[in-house]
């Protein structure tokens, strides 16, 4: 099967997301959850050396972000960073690029619901407090559940009423998100800043091994992730040349500066002698720090400020649930117009919604409520598995140039194959750090994908061959690699399940040799150049008459 053309009475998603919509879009996206718990997740992992941590996660991002940069003005598709891998690798490849991204922004609404209610528990039970695994979780009540149904179900409202709707309510809440980052960071340096914080109990108190760690499991990497919204809304925007570029690097840049800045500022308003009697970083703790930054705010007497926090801690995550409500439907939009996913999940409304794919979202985040009922449960698999999902762009990014040397580039990402191929190590280096007990989860899930492929190409109408050779070739042995890699390492313990036989000094130089081996066979085995450019003219015939039958946003 091929990818449809859609008709002109049927309709399609409408662009209606200028560049400040966009860039808001991927910054709300951004400024979710991560940030209420980031800080103080991070300091206990790397001590005062998690400001390197949150520039470093920064950076690795920005990598895989520039390749998107490209490849996102080349093809502005709706759900782009699924329907790519399609276009250079065939029907393998994008599926299982699809079923791995919809797991993980499915879960993700999910999860910032979770959050909201967590914070919220400061006002009614919500949430209560329990042992998992060792872990003090916060996992959802009886009122919780309700609650989080109801949350949901008004995400699915907003977004029944179109994207036009949802970029003028995200971006009034945008603003009001980044006024209260910048208000924390100013009241804490501002009221009290205890620079010797940074150096009285080791500035890197767990080393460098702390220091990586700390980018994948303390929420860092989770806090960066919502870049993406410039890639899979670059469909519906107006000027997609011009906006994706903006909107993936600036939304990166803007954020990782916010970070930083707060992680400095969280460490100095802390008491030395509320690290001294925590018996240092990795035990840090105080009244109150399932919401830390509020607890901060308490504890400096700026009772004002942690009001406007519980607030916020409602509003953010509220606010990136419902991006990735939008963005949940049109990844399953995306996969059917690949082939990959029944074709009732492409219908739109009049309205340019893809109603059934909505309602899927939906029932699947509420499902995600019972196996992961507390943020923490959930907050490591949908970290690794969304990282999993962008990996793959930097291997389309080249054998796109490879095959199709000639196509128009309107941002062309400078130094040839030395950026993809450190977007890919760093993907893997993510992957990796976030610890087998973590990998092996994620490996079950894009089991089950593989399980369910079979089973829709039996069933199904009109299925899309496989193109086993151009995707099987790479994504068989980089997921199996990954696999053995993780369980060879000594990532997060070796009491954990793995072997404890690659050591920290080993590690990174052996993915980045794999990452080099995957990256070649990936660049050896594409699609023909006639089978790629079909894909992408009937890609782009599809991009020009959404634009010819719908027209710009005034």
């Amino acid at each position: 099967m091929t990818i449809d053309v859609q008709t002109a009475e049927q309709p399609q998603l409408k662009r209606h997301v200028g560049i400040v919509g966009l860039l808001f879009a991927s910054v709300g996206s951004i400024i979710g959850s991560g940030w209420l718990f980031g800080a103080l997740n991070a300091s206990q992992q790397a001590g005062p050396a998690a400001v390197i941590s949150w520039a470093l996660g920064g950076v690795m991002i920005l990598l895989i972000a520039l390749v998107y940069a490209e490849l996102g003005t080349m093809f502005p598709l709706s759900g782009g960073v699924v329907r790519f891998p399609h276009l250079a690798f065939g029907s393998f490849a994008s599926y299982t690029a699809g079923w791995i991204t919809w797991v993980a922004v499915a879960t993700t609404a999910p999860i910032e619901v979770e959050a909201a209610l967590q914070y919220a528990t400061k006002y009614a039970p919500f949430t209560s407090e329990h042992t998992v695994n060792g872990e003090i979780v916060h996992t959802l009540t009886g009122l919780g559940y309700a609650s989080a149904v109801a949350l949901m179900a008004v995400f699915v409202v907003v977004n029944y009423y179109g994207i036009r709707w949802f970029a003028r309510i995200n971006n009034a809440l945008v603003v009001w998100k980044i006024a209260i980052i910048l208000l924390v960071i100013a009241a804490f340096v501002l009221t009290a800043f205890h620079g010797d914080n940074f150096t009285s109990h080791g500035f890197k108190p767990a080393g460098w091994h702390g220091v990586f760690t700390a980018i994948a499991t303390s929420g860092i990497v989770f806090s960066y992730l919502g870049f993406r919204q410039g890639i899979e809304l670059a469909g519906e925007t107006d000027n997609p040349r011009r906006n994706v570029p903006i909107a993936v690097i600036g939304s990166v840049l803007l954020t990782g500066l916010i970070y930083i800045a707060l992680q400095v500022a969280f460490i100095g308003a802390l008491s030395p002698s509320t690290i001294s009697d925590s018996g240092g970083w990795a035990k840090l703790s105080f009244e109150n720090d399932f919401g830390p930054l509020a607890a901060v705010a308490s504890l400096l007497g700026l009772s004002w400020l942690a009001i406007l926090l519980y607030v916020d801690a409602i509003v953010s995550p509220g606010d990136t649930g419902l991006i990735y409500t939008t963005v949940t439907s049109r990844i399953s939009y995306a996969m059917a117009r690949n082939g990959n996913a029944p074709q009732a999940l492409a219908r739109t409304t009049d309205r340019g919604v893809p109603f059934i794919s909505l309602i899927v979202t939906f029932v699947v985040g509420l499902i995600v409520f019972l196996p992961f009922p507390s943020w923490q449960q959930l907050v490591g698999f949908i970290t690794s598995a969304t990282v999993l999902s962008f990996a793959s762009g930097p291997l389309v990014l080249s054998a796109l140039r490879r095959q199709l040397p000639d196509h128009e580039r309107p941002f062309r990402l400078p130094g040839g194959h030395v950026i993809p191929v450190l977007a890919f190590w760093a993907s893997n280096l993510i992957i990796y750090w976030s610890g087998w007990d973590i990998v092996w989860k994620l490996a079950v899930a894009v089991a089950i994908g593989f399980v369910l492929l079979p089973i829709y190409h039996v069933l199904g109408q009109d299925t899309p061959k496989l193109d086993l050779r151009a995707g099987a070739t790479w994504v068989v042995p980089w997921l199996v690699g990954l696999l053995v890699i993780s369980w060879l390492g000594n990532y997060p313990e070796p009491a954990a399940g793995n072997q404890d036989l690659l050591e920290f000094s080993t590690a990174i130089p052996v993915i980045f040799v794999f990452s080099v081996a995957i990256y070649v066979l990936a660049m050896m085995s594409p699609l023909s150049t006639e089978e790629i450019q079909a894909h992408v003219d009937r890609a782009m015939e599809e991009s020009e008459q959404e634009e010819q039958e719908l027209g710009s946003a005034p």
